[in-house]
């Protein structure tokens, strides 16, 4: 079971950020360095995206591995409280495929990157190489 208290849980979950995240910022800061120009956070499309590139028509996402159920070693149901904790996960993966359903079909290119991919350095280089790929290949 937890080795916190509910006190000590509440705590550690309130200091979770949705916006300003490290991986976040990395893929911003090497963008820019490449010469990107982006806007961040923009609360007119669905989902918030965290980066937007209007020209290139893409947006960029850049998702934890707990919060939107990515499959990967980095992404553990929690054990209790489940009653709580599948519901909101699932629908969070729900929210998700809808937002991108919705930016796809206003004909933006849509590109997630999960945090897991930008924790080791050689891994995280790989990727944010593609990343470039990936926006690049769109103007083709």
């Amino acid at each position: 079971m937890d080795d916190l208290t509910r006190e000590q849980r509440h705590y550690n979950m309130s200091q979770i950020k949705s916006q300003k995240t490290k991986p976040e910022e990395l893929v911003q800061k090497y963008l820019f360095h490449h010469g990107f120009r982006y806007r961040k956070n923009d609360k007119r499309y669905p989902g918030h995206p965290d980066i937007v590139l209007p020209k290139y028509k893409t947006i960029i996402f850049v998702n934890g591995c707990f919060w939107h159920m990515h499959d990967c070693p980095d992404f553990v149901l929690p054990k209790s409280n489940l009653e709580y904790w599948l519901p909101k996960l699932q629908n969070n993966k729900t929210r998700d495929t809808e937002n991108i359903t919705a930016l796809e079909s206003d004909g933006w290119r849509v590109i997630t990157i999960w945090a897991c991919e930008l924790k080791r350095k050689g891994q995280r280089e790989e990727r944010l190489k593609r990343l470039i790929e990936e926006i690049y290949n769109e103007q083709l």
